[in-house]
């Protein structure tokens, strides 16, 4: 079962930022897609993960459905031609690691990024809620948030905070070391601009402004923070006070222009720090003097005692995916014996009720209840030999001989012909 399972992944690896952000999908592009491989493909236990790092689609089918997915693809978001060559592809086992690594923080830019956690069970609940998550991604998505909830019990892997957001904190302290009093306004309060308000708590920020479409949002972050907020009509003005600007904001267009920052005076370094994808401040920035604007690309993992604990952690972590994924190989193969077990319950079911009906035609009821009880317990004695048998050979990579063998005892094939 496992070897029709398959991804095609773009992730920070394998593609620049400007091609991540023509295939980025939000909730409701992942739905479209989820939607447009239900119509058009056979594919099923389809996952769409989509983040500022990676647009990933793992399903499960005989043949390979890249051709189909990346015009799906193209349909929803009109990416640039030879967007394809950016995507990875793996199958079988290759993809089910792939898909652990990312869940658990190993694949991420920052590792263990915290978020991507949650942006996975995201995913899961959209194929969830579109019809498209069956038995097998059900299982195996089950697995990985065990194996994460074991990760985070038994290792330091998850200890301290490094992620994107805490990593953009850095970043901005480092860049305002010499600025006495610094001045940081974070625009937009998604997932990551709530994270960046959180870690910027605890920094070298005394003054920090909060701005956000919906400003009831931006008022509620702020108390939490106790930093100030602003409505996003004030922007300009907000920018020039301040020394860095940390946007997280979604778009097709970028929110903050350089004909918004090319009027004001800049008298030393502004720095404009882009969390989002498609990018919300935009990249001709730096064409103006003064002005220095970082990306997600630009975003270097900071090297600091949270990240060696998790670093020194992997092997670890390693250890427990293997037990994961070796567990999920085991189900994976009992699940395709399942049908020859249940047939076989099915023969020996029907050659009980046989049996039984010659014998209480003429037993009083009590009699005939003991006699039930009787023959349950003794097909249920019978049935567990072959069944640990089946589940033996399924270890040894024997299930199908051993399967034959079965159907060739108890004539299988004609008994699930009767019914």
């Amino acid at each position: 079962m496992t070897a029709n399972f398959k991804l095609l992944a773009l992730t920070y690896k394998t593609a620049p930022l400007s091609i991540r952000e023509q295939v980025s999908l939000n909730e409701a592009g992942a739905k479209q897609l989820l939607n447009f491989l239900r119509e058009f493909t056979p594919a099923t236990d389809v996952l769409v993960v989509s983040t500022c790092n990676r647009t990933e689609i793992y399903y499960t089918a005989e043949q390979d459905l890249a051709s189909t997915i990346f015009k799906g693809l193209s349909l929803i978001k009109q990416p640039a031609e030879g967007f394809e060559q950016h995507f990875a592809r793996y199958e079988g086992q290759p993809a089910i690691a792939h898909l652990f690594d990312v869940a658990i923080g190993l694949d991420a830019q920052v590792i263990g990024d915290l978020q991507i956690s949650g942006q996975v069970k995201n995913a899961y609940q959209w194929s969830a809620d579109e019809n498209m998550a069956g038995p097998f991604l059900h299982r195996l998505m089950h697995t990985i948030f065990f194996a994460n909830k074991r990760v985070v019990q038994e290792t330091a892997f998850r200890d301290g905070a490094a992620s994107l957001s805490y990593a953009a904190k850095e970043l901005a302290e480092d860049l305002t070391a010499g600025v006495k009093n610094p001045k940081a306004l974070v625009v937009g309060v998604g997932e990551i601009g709530q994270d960046v308000c959180l870690n910027l708590i605890n920094s070298n920020f005394k003054e920090v402004t909060i701005l956000n479409r919906t400003i009831e949002k931006a008022e509620k972050l702020a108390a939490k923070c106790g930093f100030s907020f602003k409505a996003i009509e004030q922007l300009h003005d907000e920018v020039a006070k301040a020394d860095v600007i940390i946007s997280s904001v979604s778009g097709n267009e970028p929110l903050i222009s350089a004909a918004l920052v090319k009027d004001i005076n800049l008298i030393s370094h502004k720095y404009f720090i882009d969390l989002s994808i498609p990018r919300s401040i935009d990249p001709a920035i730096e064409e103006i003097p003064g002005a220095i604007v970082y990306n997600l690309d630009d975003i270097q993992e900071k090297t600091n005692e949270a990240v060696e604990r998790r670093k020194a952690a992997v092997p670890q972590v390693q250890a427990i995916l293997k037990e994961a994924m070796a567990e999920f190989e085991d189900w994976s193969k009992e699940m395709i014996i399942s049908p020859t077990i249940q047939k076989l319950k099915n023969s020996l079911e029907q050659i009980r009720k046989e049996e039984l009906a010659r014998f209480i035609k003429n037993a009083k009821p009590e009699e005939a209840e003991k006699l039930e009880e009787m023959s349950r317990s003794l097909m249920q004695k019978i049935l567990k030999y072959p069944v640990l048998q089946l589940k033996a050979a399924c270890k040894r990579g024997d299930a199908e001989s051993v399967s034959e063998l079965l159907h060739d005892l108890f004539n299988l094939e004609k008994q699930s012909t009767k019914k």
